[in-house]
């Protein structure tokens, strides 16, 4: 392993993250477990960052993957796709956006990427509102309008970005108020930024803040905001990388918390639609994905291989109800983990809905940050067999829970006596 890391180290960037201070060679999975290069076995409780949504090495993605290797693994969007085709239908009835048209990525970045620029140009916009403590990619766009300094390394821009309240009910200038209190001080924020700029094109926002630590706004926030943007006629772009396909429990995608006035006007999507094959995505109604006067096509984006793979995940995701099974297990789960959380000083919160926690760590007896903490439940629930995440502002001290959604009772029981054991040693 230690050659390994040598090399990785001798050939990609210093910039490219590792987890552990051992990093991991992940070499199998199967089902919510993987092994490692050692034949080390682990409960996974973050799914390649969210990504491995239905089960390790899932029979039915699998044969999908052979079948369609033997047959065409691509052509681009050149030539008329089938799979692409039968999946983009899938999806566009799915989003509930009327006269939907979908276009395949092969990343949330740049699925983020894509829809800034229809926004953008469908506005006549450079101006782009987002989130504070967001997340939307890696790409000189996306890093442009990401809200979080851990992620976002320069503060040039193609983009004009101005960013507003309400990502984060328990931290910041209305942390103290109700959640009526709360969504009306961002709503005013909200106008009152507004009232100094040109209108912007869009506004783009996780439902629930992904590499943030799994922060999320009162219910019903983006809908009270989506009241004001379309004063203005400003378009609303919901991030659904992380959210979307049913993690949530209580709703297929994460903007359902906020629909009394219906779905957004541009969804992205990626992470666990493949199951782990390379699949992003952007739904827009007509008006807008037609917006663009030049050509375009994508070389990647909607291979037959990965579209064969993302339609077979999608058919198990449904008929076995894991959006269900998300909202169940992951009930019991997070009740668990503040259970477990509610006596050790250094919980500052649990949070979360369905098969997507945080669990926020403070330094004990003060509300400060404790990132070192987080890094050490890290390495002390992998020892104990279980991997997890970590997020958070630039602080990094939310460790991020996010199971596949086939998870058991037993393995959410599982994972929770681990968790508990990492953080009573650690804490």
């Amino acid at each position: 392993m230690n050659d390994l890391y040598s090399r990785h180290r001798a050939v990609l960037p210093d910039w490219l993250a590792l987890y552990y201070d051992d990093p991991l060679e992940i070499t199998r999975g199967e089902g919510r477990h993987v092994w490692d290069a050692d034949g080390n076995r682990y409960l996974d409780f973050f799914g390649g960052i969210l990504t491995t949504t239905t089960a390790h090495a899932l029979p039915e993605v699998a044969k999908a993957i052979a079948e369609q290797a033997g047959r065409i693994i691509h052509s681009s969007t050149l030539y008329l796709n089938r799979p692409m085709v039968e999946l983009a239908e899938r999806i566009a009835r799915l989003s509930g956006i009327p006269d939907a048209r979908v276009f395949f990525t092969t990343s949330g970045t740049e699925a983020n990427d894509t829809a800034l620029l229809l926004a953008t140009t469908h506005r006549r916009s450079n101006t782009v509102l987002a989130m504070r403590n967001s997340y939307h990619g890696r790409s000189f766009s996306t890093v442009g309008i990401t809200g979080n300094r851990g992620w976002s390394p320069t503060s040039l821009s193609p983009l004009q970005t101005l960013y507003v309240h309400g990502g984060v009910r328990t931290r910041g200038p209305f942390a103290e108020l109700d959640d009526r209190a709360f969504t009306a001080a961002c709503v005013a924020d909200l106008r009152d930024v507004l009232g100094h700029t040109r209108p912007p094109a869009a506004l783009i926002a996780e439902p629930v803040q992904g590499v943030g630590g799994f922060t999320s706004p009162p219910d019903g926030l983006y809908a009270a905001f989506r009241e004001v943007l379309d004063e203005h006629g400003v378009l609303w772009i919901a991030d659904e990388v992380q959210t979307g396909w049913g993690r949530t429990g209580d709703h297929f995608w994460g903007w359902q918390a906020h629909d009394r006035n219906g779905p957004p006007d541009i969804v992205t999507f990626a992470k666990g639609i493949g199951n782990g094959a390379s699949i992003g995505g952007v739904i827009a109604r007509a008006e807008i994905m037609n917006c663009l006067d030049a050509n375009s096509i994508s070389t990647f984006g909607g291979s037959q291989l990965t579209m064969a793979a993302g339609l077979a995940n999608l058919d198990h995701l449904i008929e076995h109800d894991l959006q269900g099974n998300a909202r169940r297990v992951g009930g019991l789960l997070i009740e668990r983990l503040r259970t477990i959380a509610a006596p050790l000083p250094g919980v500052r919160e649990v949070r979360g809905r369905g098969l997507m926690i945080g669990v926020e760590l403070v330094r004990p007896g003060t509300d400060e940050a404790d990132p070192a903490g987080a890094a050490a439940v890290l390495e002390a629930a992998r020892a104990g067999g279980l991997l997890i995440g970590k997020g958070g502002g630039h602080d990094t001290s939310a460790l991020r829970i996010a199971p596949p959604l086939s998870l058991t009772v037993a393995e959410a029981e599982e994972g929770a006596a681990i968790l508990e054991h990492a953080l009573r040693s650690t804490r």
